[in-house]
């Protein structure tokens, strides 16, 4: 019992790795892009930090919110770095 517990962790790290290094691959092609992600589309958490986590955001086109994109396709999206989304951001905060 002892052995089958101690291989089926190996195993699960083994896949654990082999997930992150795949994720860690699929962003080295991509960037984050601001001001582009539609409502509940956004990757992650938002520059002002109203939320943390994928699929939240609630409009369209908010400068704080992001998406990955293929490198080097963001300005043609007419989407922002995230030094210019900040920018946007901290100039609507402070109305």
């Amino acid at each position: 019992m002892n052995q089958r517990l101690i291989v089926s962790s190996a195993l699960a790290s083994v896949l654990a790795l082999g997930l992150a290094g795949q994720a860690v691959a699929q962003t080295k092609d991509k960037e984050k892009c601001f001001g582009i992600a539609k409502a509940g589309q956004n990757d992650c958490a938002n520059l002002a930090d109203t939320h943390t986590c994928a699929g939240q955001n609630k409009v369209d086109n908010d400068p704080g919110e992001w998406k990955y994109v293929a490198k080097g396709t963001c300005k043609d999206m007419k989407g922002m770095t995230e030094a210019e989304a900040m920018t946007k951001v901290k100039a609507k905060a402070k109305g």
